[in-house]
């Protein structure tokens, strides 16, 4: 298989990942520089997300390791982000929990696919999940308690919640025939 720029940036998001974890949990979230450390970390993991997406399409490099992988890849990043900001206390573990478990199902969904031959690529309401997610995250990793910025944090918590349960419905109604016997 000849590893494309995609997949190459899709490997790099996959890598940076705990860096980016420890980082965010360096001295329990205390540390300012390592906070910051986090975001850029964050802020490049995601802004490759959106490159090697961009690439693949443009230069038609579009892969069936990058249709897995990249999703992937995403559901690594963000659920180590929601997982490290329960365990610093800084979100509700329900909510990371129903983040997880909407991944947990469309990965089983997907792996049903991929046995009959079928690989599926995200749509845009799960695109629009993981942006809204990013930009969550972004906002938590801030960590202001006051003002705009503290509104907008929860105004986008909300907005992934939503996101979550609309893009995992819409996805298994798109793909119901993949759940159809014979």
């Amino acid at each position: 298989m000849k590893m494309t720029l995609p997949n190459k940036l899709t490997l790099l998001r996959i890598i940076m990942v705990p860096f980016f974890v420890a980082a965010l949990l360096y001295r329990d979230g205390t540390d300012s520089l390592a906070r910051w450390l986090s975001l850029a970390l964050f802020l490049i993991a995601s802004f490759t997300d959106f490159l090697d997406g961009y690439i693949a399409r443009k230069y038609h490099l579009i892969t069936n390791f990058g249709k897995f992988m990249d999703p992937l890849a995403d559901k690594l990043l963000v659920c180590s982000a929601l997982i490290c900001f329960v365990a610093l206390q800084d979100l509700n573990p329900w909510i990371t929990l129903a983040v997880i478990a909407r991944e947990f199902i469309i990965s089983g969904f997907r792996l049903v696919a991929a046995e009959r031959g079928i690989v599926i690529a995200a749509g845009i309401w799960g695109k629009l999940k993981t942006v809204c997610q990013m930009i969550f995250i972004v906002l938590m990793l801030i960590q202001s308690n006051r003002g705009i910025l503290s509104i907008l944090t929860v105004v986008f918590m909300w907005l992934m919640l939503a996101l979550t349960v609309i893009s995992l419905v819409d996805y298994i109604w798109r793909n119901r025939e993949v759940l159809q016997e014979g």
